[in-house]
Protein backbone atom coordinates (compact mmCIF):
# COMPACT_ATOMS: atom_id res chain seq x y z
CA UNK A 1 0.00 0.00 0.00
CA UNK A 2 1.30 2.86 -1.07
CA UNK A 3 0.11 7.17 -0.51
CA UNK A 4 -1.01 6.97 -3.57
CA UNK A 5 -3.19 4.61 -2.85
CA UNK A 6 -5.18 5.97 -0.05
CA UNK A 7 -4.81 9.89 -1.96
CA UNK A 8 -7.05 7.99 -4.77
CA UNK A 9 -9.20 6.74 -2.27
CA UNK A 10 -10.26 10.43 -0.87
CA UNK A 11 -10.53 11.81 -4.13
CA UNK A 12 -13.13 9.79 -5.43
CA UNK A 13 -15.30 10.31 -2.61
CA UNK A 14 -14.88 13.87 -1.98
CA UNK A 15 -14.84 14.49 -5.92
CA UNK A 16 -18.17 12.16 -5.71
CA UNK A 17 -16.63 10.29 -9.19
CA UNK A 18 -14.24 8.61 -10.90
CA UNK A 19 -14.17 11.25 -13.49
CA UNK A 20 -14.09 14.22 -11.53
CA UNK A 21 -11.26 12.52 -9.16
CA UNK A 22 -8.78 12.18 -12.43
CA UNK A 23 -9.18 15.32 -13.26
CA UNK A 24 -8.60 16.30 -9.97
CA UNK A 25 -5.46 14.14 -10.07
CA UNK A 26 -4.19 14.80 -12.88
CA UNK A 27 -4.77 11.17 -14.26
CA UNK A 28 -7.13 8.92 -16.32
CA UNK A 29 -10.02 7.51 -15.32
CA UNK A 30 -8.59 4.17 -16.55
CA UNK A 31 -5.68 4.71 -14.06
CA UNK A 32 -8.02 5.88 -10.67
CA UNK A 33 -9.97 2.96 -11.36
CA UNK A 34 -6.88 0.63 -11.11
CA UNK A 35 -5.71 2.24 -8.45
CA UNK A 36 -8.54 1.59 -6.13
CA UNK A 37 -8.81 -1.59 -7.06
CA UNK A 38 -5.09 -2.09 -5.96
CA UNK A 39 -5.97 -0.53 -3.09
CA UNK A 40 -8.86 -2.97 -2.75
CA UNK A 41 -6.37 -5.83 -3.30
CA UNK A 42 -4.00 -4.96 -0.59
CA UNK A 43 -6.90 -4.47 1.89
CA UNK A 44 -8.79 -7.43 1.01
CA UNK A 45 -12.05 -5.76 1.57
CA UNK A 46 -14.28 -3.95 -1.16
CA UNK A 47 -14.14 -0.25 -0.58
CA UNK A 48 -16.71 1.80 -2.36
CA UNK A 49 -20.21 1.04 -3.70
CA UNK A 50 -20.77 2.20 -7.38
CA UNK A 51 -23.35 2.98 -9.32
CA UNK A 52 -23.79 4.86 -12.27
CA UNK A 53 -24.85 8.28 -10.77
CA UNK A 54 -23.32 8.49 -7.63
CA UNK A 55 -20.00 6.73 -5.14
CA UNK A 56 -20.36 5.93 -1.99
CA UNK A 57 -18.11 3.95 0.59
CA UNK A 58 -18.51 0.48 2.12
CA UNK A 59 -19.32 -0.07 5.82
CA UNK A 60 -15.20 -0.83 5.69
CA UNK A 61 -14.64 1.98 3.54
CA UNK A 62 -15.80 4.68 6.00
CA UNK A 63 -12.95 3.28 8.40
CA UNK A 64 -10.09 3.16 6.12
CA UNK A 65 -11.14 6.74 4.73
CA UNK A 66 -10.87 8.49 7.87
CA UNK A 67 -7.56 6.56 8.85
CA UNK A 68 -6.51 7.65 5.15
CA UNK A 69 -7.19 11.15 5.49
CA UNK A 70 -5.16 11.17 9.15
CA UNK A 71 -2.18 10.13 7.68
CA UNK A 72 -2.43 11.43 4.50
CA UNK A 73 -2.50 14.50 7.33
CA UNK A 74 0.86 13.40 9.09
CA UNK A 75 2.89 12.72 5.84
CA UNK A 76 2.24 16.29 4.37
CA UNK A 77 2.46 17.56 8.22
CA UNK A 78 6.12 15.54 7.62
CA UNK A 79 6.74 17.08 3.99
CA UNK A 80 5.97 20.18 5.01
CA UNK A 81 8.77 20.60 8.15
CA UNK A 82 11.26 18.92 6.14
CA UNK A 83 11.38 21.21 3.32
CA UNK A 84 10.35 24.48 4.46
CA UNK A 85 12.60 24.31 8.10
CA UNK A 86 11.18 23.27 11.43
CA UNK A 87 7.63 24.71 11.74
CA UNK A 88 7.59 23.68 15.40
CA UNK A 89 10.17 24.59 18.13
CA UNK A 90 9.62 22.37 21.13
CA UNK A 91 11.69 23.68 24.11
CA UNK A 92 11.91 20.98 27.53
CA UNK A 93 12.72 21.84 30.97
CA UNK A 94 12.22 19.66 34.37
CA UNK A 95 10.90 21.84 36.80
CA UNK A 96 10.55 26.01 35.87
CA UNK A 97 11.05 26.98 32.32
CA UNK A 98 12.29 30.13 31.84
CA UNK A 99 10.73 31.09 35.12
CA UNK A 100 9.52 34.50 35.48
CA UNK A 101 10.42 34.92 31.82
CA UNK A 102 8.35 32.47 30.26
CA UNK A 103 5.52 34.79 29.53
CA UNK A 104 7.46 37.63 27.86
CA UNK A 105 9.13 34.60 26.15
CA UNK A 106 5.89 32.77 24.76
CA UNK A 107 4.65 36.29 23.68
CA UNK A 108 7.65 37.88 22.05
CA UNK A 109 8.54 34.16 20.20
CA UNK A 110 4.60 34.51 18.89
CA UNK A 111 5.44 38.21 17.57
CA UNK A 112 9.06 37.50 16.04
CA UNK A 113 8.37 34.11 14.76
CA UNK A 114 5.09 33.32 13.76
CA UNK A 115 5.72 30.98 10.95
CA UNK A 116 7.31 28.74 14.35
CA UNK A 117 5.29 27.75 16.85
CA UNK A 118 6.54 26.91 20.61
CA UNK A 119 5.75 24.56 22.40
CA UNK A 120 7.16 23.96 26.36
CA UNK A 121 7.56 20.38 27.35
CA UNK A 122 8.07 19.78 31.12
CA UNK A 123 9.64 16.20 31.41
CA UNK A 124 10.93 14.65 34.68
CA UNK A 125 14.40 14.12 33.24
CA UNK A 126 17.50 16.18 33.62
CA UNK A 127 17.96 16.99 29.87
CA UNK A 128 14.11 18.60 29.88
CA UNK A 129 13.57 15.22 27.51
CA UNK A 130 15.98 16.34 25.09
CA UNK A 131 18.39 12.95 25.61
CA UNK A 132 14.56 11.39 25.37
CA UNK A 133 13.80 13.11 21.63
CA UNK A 134 11.12 15.14 23.48
CA UNK A 135 12.14 18.40 22.22
CA UNK A 136 14.57 20.30 20.31
CA UNK A 137 16.07 22.37 22.66
CA UNK A 138 16.29 22.45 26.82
CA UNK A 139 16.32 24.73 29.07
CA UNK A 140 18.50 23.42 32.34
CA UNK A 141 20.14 24.38 35.38
CA UNK A 142 22.15 21.55 36.43
CA UNK A 143 25.61 20.04 35.11
CA UNK A 144 25.11 17.95 31.35
CA UNK A 145 27.45 15.91 29.03
CA UNK A 146 28.81 18.67 27.38
CA UNK A 147 30.52 15.93 25.08
CA UNK A 148 27.32 14.96 23.71
CA UNK A 149 25.37 18.40 24.03
CA UNK A 150 25.94 21.88 22.67
CA UNK A 151 24.67 24.49 25.07
CA UNK A 152 24.83 28.28 25.58
CA UNK A 153 25.09 29.85 29.14
CA UNK A 154 22.04 32.65 28.96
CA UNK A 155 21.72 34.34 32.44
CA UNK A 156 22.11 33.34 35.85
CA UNK A 157 19.34 32.74 39.14
CA UNK A 158 19.67 33.68 42.91
CA UNK A 159 18.85 30.56 45.10
CA UNK A 160 16.29 30.93 47.01
CA UNK A 161 14.90 28.68 50.32
CA UNK A 162 11.17 26.98 50.39
CA UNK A 163 9.02 26.73 53.65
CA UNK A 164 6.10 25.86 55.36
CA UNK A 165 4.34 29.15 55.06
CA UNK A 166 3.49 28.02 59.38
CA UNK A 167 7.59 28.06 59.24
CA UNK A 168 8.75 29.92 62.13
CA UNK A 169 11.34 31.01 59.37
CA UNK A 170 8.68 32.44 57.30
CA UNK A 171 9.03 35.71 58.71
CA UNK A 172 12.55 36.22 58.05
CA UNK A 173 13.20 38.68 54.56
CA UNK A 174 16.34 36.14 53.85
CA UNK A 175 18.17 32.58 55.07
CA UNK A 176 21.91 32.37 55.36
CA UNK A 177 23.06 29.43 53.56
CA UNK A 178 24.70 28.10 57.16
CA UNK A 179 21.16 28.15 58.85
CA UNK A 180 19.86 26.05 56.23
CA UNK A 181 22.23 23.38 56.75
CA UNK A 182 20.83 22.87 60.40
CA UNK A 183 17.64 21.69 58.33
CA UNK A 184 16.38 18.81 56.43
CA UNK A 185 16.41 19.82 52.83
CA UNK A 186 14.46 18.38 50.40
CA UNK A 187 15.87 17.58 47.09
CA UNK A 188 15.21 16.02 43.56
CA UNK A 189 18.17 13.83 43.10
CA UNK A 190 17.15 13.44 39.41
CA UNK A 191 16.77 17.01 37.92
CA UNK A 192 17.20 19.58 40.90
CA UNK A 193 19.87 21.66 41.33
CA UNK A 194 20.85 21.16 44.73
CA UNK A 195 23.30 18.84 46.29
CA UNK A 196 25.06 18.31 49.51
CA UNK A 197 27.91 20.10 48.43
CA UNK A 198 26.41 23.01 47.73
CA UNK A 199 28.01 23.38 51.70
CA UNK A 200 31.62 23.18 53.27
CA UNK A 201 32.34 19.48 54.12
CA UNK A 202 31.45 19.10 57.90
CA UNK A 203 28.61 21.27 57.69
CA UNK A 204 26.26 20.08 55.75
CA UNK A 205 22.80 19.17 55.84
CA UNK A 206 20.60 15.94 55.82
CA UNK A 207 18.83 15.16 52.52
CA UNK A 208 15.76 14.02 51.95
CA UNK A 209 14.92 13.23 48.32
CA UNK A 210 11.23 13.66 46.54
CA UNK A 211 10.56 12.04 43.41
CA UNK A 212 9.59 15.64 41.20
CA UNK A 213 8.38 19.48 42.00
CA UNK A 214 5.01 18.35 42.66
CA UNK A 215 6.15 16.20 45.27
CA UNK A 216 8.56 19.10 46.12
CA UNK A 217 6.66 21.53 46.76
CA UNK A 218 3.66 19.05 48.58
CA UNK A 219 6.70 17.79 50.91
CA UNK A 220 7.71 21.64 52.35
CA UNK A 221 4.30 22.72 52.52
CA UNK A 222 4.25 19.74 54.78
CA UNK A 223 6.66 21.13 56.77
CA UNK A 224 8.77 17.99 56.00
CA UNK A 225 11.82 20.00 55.53
CA UNK A 226 12.87 23.09 53.66
CA UNK A 227 13.76 23.48 49.91
CA UNK A 228 16.50 24.86 48.22
CA UNK A 229 15.73 26.22 44.36
CA UNK A 230 16.70 28.62 41.77
CA UNK A 231 14.76 31.76 41.43
CA UNK A 232 13.02 30.07 38.80
CA UNK A 233 10.99 28.04 40.58
CA UNK A 234 10.14 31.12 42.50
CA UNK A 235 8.42 32.66 40.60
CA UNK A 236 6.57 29.53 38.34
CA UNK A 237 5.23 27.94 41.37
CA UNK A 238 2.90 30.10 43.90
CA UNK A 239 1.51 27.81 46.01
CA UNK A 240 -0.35 28.08 48.88
CA UNK A 241 1.27 26.71 51.85
CA UNK A 242 4.71 27.35 50.52
CA UNK A 243 6.64 30.55 50.51
CA UNK A 244 10.12 31.40 49.59
CA UNK A 245 13.07 33.56 50.65
CA UNK A 246 16.71 34.50 49.37
CA UNK A 247 19.43 32.58 50.21
CA UNK A 248 22.04 34.46 51.08
CA UNK A 249 25.74 33.50 50.53
CA UNK A 250 24.72 31.12 48.20
CA UNK A 251 26.42 30.85 44.57
CA UNK A 252 24.15 31.40 41.30
CA UNK A 253 22.88 28.88 39.35
CA UNK A 254 24.00 29.21 35.32
CA UNK A 255 20.65 28.57 33.25
CA UNK A 256 21.65 27.28 29.77
CA UNK A 257 19.48 26.04 26.32
CA UNK A 258 21.09 22.84 25.32
CA UNK A 259 20.50 21.01 22.05
CA UNK A 260 21.90 17.85 20.37
CA UNK A 261 25.43 18.74 18.62
CA UNK A 262 25.26 17.61 15.44
CA UNK A 263 21.26 18.02 14.90
CA UNK A 264 20.48 21.63 15.94
CA UNK A 265 17.24 22.91 15.09
CA UNK A 266 17.32 25.84 12.38
CA UNK A 267 15.53 28.34 15.03
CA UNK A 268 18.52 27.26 17.82
CA UNK A 269 20.25 30.76 17.23
CA UNK A 270 16.97 32.74 17.59
CA UNK A 271 15.75 30.73 20.46
CA UNK A 272 18.90 31.14 22.41
CA UNK A 273 18.98 35.14 22.07
CA UNK A 274 15.56 36.24 22.86
CA UNK A 275 16.24 34.01 26.41
CA UNK A 276 19.67 35.28 26.83
CA UNK A 277 17.96 39.31 26.33
CA UNK A 278 15.26 38.35 28.72
CA UNK A 279 17.64 37.73 31.39
CA UNK A 280 20.09 40.33 30.61
CA UNK A 281 17.19 43.03 30.59
CA UNK A 282 16.09 41.59 33.90
CA UNK A 283 19.50 41.86 35.29
CA UNK A 284 19.41 45.46 34.10
CA UNK A 285 16.35 45.90 35.89
CA UNK A 286 17.63 44.86 38.78
CA UNK A 287 21.14 47.02 38.73
CA UNK A 288 18.58 50.14 38.12
CA UNK A 289 16.50 49.54 41.08
CA UNK A 290 19.34 49.07 43.57
CA UNK A 291 20.90 52.04 42.39
CA UNK A 292 17.75 54.44 42.78
CA UNK A 293 17.36 52.63 46.35
CA UNK A 294 21.20 53.40 46.82
CA UNK A 295 20.74 56.92 45.74
CA UNK A 296 17.31 57.56 47.86
CA UNK A 297 19.51 55.97 51.06
CA UNK A 298 22.27 58.72 50.09
CA UNK A 299 19.51 61.57 49.96
CA UNK A 300 18.16 60.32 53.40
CA UNK A 301 21.33 60.20 55.13
CA UNK A 302 22.31 63.95 53.54
CA UNK A 303 18.72 65.22 55.02
CA UNK A 304 19.40 63.76 58.35
CA UNK A 305 22.83 64.52 59.11
CA UNK A 306 22.91 67.66 61.27
CA UNK A 307 26.31 68.79 60.02
CA UNK A 308 25.33 69.33 56.58
CA UNK A 309 25.24 73.06 55.22
CA UNK A 310 21.61 74.05 53.97
CA UNK A 311 21.41 73.17 50.16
Amino acid sequence: MELRHLRCLVAIVDAGSFTDAAIELGISQAAVSRTLGALEGVLGVRLLHRTSRNVTPTTAGVQVLARARQLLADADNLLREATTGHTRLRIGHAWSAMGRHTTAYQRRWAALHPDIELHLIRTNSPTGGLAEGLCDLAVVRKPFDADRFASAAVGEERRYCALAADDPWATRRAIPLADAATRTVLADRRTGTTTAELWPEGGRPAIEHTRDVDDWLAAIAAGRGIGITPESTAGQYRRDGVVFRPLRHAPPVTVHLIWRRHDPHPATHAAVALLADLYREGRDRGTRRTGQGASVAASRTIRRDPFSSPG
